[in-house]
């Protein structure tokens, strides 16, 4: 890069920041660390890279990183560009079209989209607690609030299915706001639910009200929002050997003495099965990147570069649960994340 593309380039990033000299507090803007908002499934991976990030970079701060869910990180991650803003949003799912669309809108028009790996919807139970095949037309009339559109009545899974425990359905899962509950919906209900003709042909003649009868869960107490922290899910089945969670691969993997794995189709949620895609409910995630925040805000580059050295099949997040894309997919992230180029809309739904 030529000095005055250099000079450009800090010109601009600062103009878009309004944060170079006066009040803003020098070239570096009004924040001297990284700010990173979204899904609690990417959280412990976003701060174990966070903790490489400071032991190989000496004297920077260290990323502030908060779990508000992937709806809610998009949302403040989408508001502006500025030091008000965060910087990064981690995603358990694609951007969708319309928060794309709130992004521009808000000036936030140069997003770098880096699919940073893969991670799996692991249904799971206490060890010796209740056990079951699910499938995913199983789970749907387990937790949906209209199953095919008809009334609720099932109390029990037996209630579902004859070959299911007579125990009383009861799921800890995640709120409306959560990547996961999105990537739930579409990997898992949406399929459970188009095992249906009729809610085959209702999707091509009424598209919304598919919807709603194939995502909405129900709310009588047998499907319980556990908000945003997956750690919490984990502790109520602790607990309670009849009762079933939903959440992130890396907290089973991370739990794996106290819980068990209930497999979806027969497959069991490793990380073989998830890498390779055998597994049902296997989705990738995300971090998204305003290019505008590299170079202003201080170590950004440096934090990206070292997510780009995390996730490997040998790297640090691979101890955690983490699971590597293919390599080809490593290698597109990788140069999303050091040349910053932006995303388009193409392919956003």
């Amino acid at each position: 890069m030529t000095k005055f593309k250099t000079i450009a380039f800090a010109t601009l990033s600062c103009v878009a920041l309004a944060a170079c000299g006066g009040a803003g507090g020098g070239a570096s803007g009004s924040r001297d660390s990284i700010r990173a908002v979204g899904s609690s499934t990417v959280y412990p991976f976003a701060k174990k890279v966070a903790e490489e990030f400071v032991a190989a970079n000496p004297g920077m701060k260290s990323p502030l990183i908060e779990s508000t869910g992937t709806g809610g990180g998009i949302k403040l991650f989408c508001a502006g560009v500025g030091a008000q803003f965060p910087d990064m949003v981690q995603a358990s799912r694609r951007l969708k079209a319309s928060e794309y669309a709130d992004c521009q809108k808000n000036g936030v028009t140069d997003v770098v989209e880096i699919q940073v790996g893969l991670d799996g919807i692991a249904f799971a139970s206490a060890k010796g607690g209740i056990m079951m095949n699910l499938t995913p037309a199983i789970v749907y009339q387990a937790i949906a609030a209209k199953p095919f559109g008809k009334e609720q009545t099932a109390r029990t899974w037996q209630d579902v299915d004859p070959s299911l425990p007579a125990e009383p359905i009861l799921v800890y899962g995640p709120p409306s706001t959560s990547g996961t509950r999105d990537a739930l919906k579409e990997l898992v209900l949406m399929v459970g639910c188009d095992t249906d003709p009729a809610m085959k042909a209702l999707k091509d003649s009424d598209k919304d009200q598919h919807e709603q009868v194939c995502t909405e869960v129900r709310s009588d107490g047998a499907y319980v929002d556990q908000g945003e922290q997956d750690n919490l899910i984990v502790q109520k089945i602790e607990g309670n050997p009849r009762a079933v969670g939903i959440f992130g691969y890396s907290y089973l993997e991370e739990n794996i003495e106290k819980l068990q794995d209930l497999p979806m189709n027969g497959v069991e949620a490793t990380y073989e099965n998830i890498s390779n895609f055998s597994y049902p409910g296997a989705r990738p995630l995300y971090v998204y990147v305003k290019k505008a925040h590299i170079g202003v805000i201080p170590g950004l580059a440096e934090y990206l570069a070292t997510w780009t050295k995390s996730w490997g099949k040998d790297g640090p997040l691979a101890k955690i649960g983490f699971v590597a894309a293919p390599d080809d997919v490593q290698a597109a992230a990788a140069k999303a994340a050091t040349e910053g180029t932006p995303m388009t809309a193409d392919g956003l739904k």
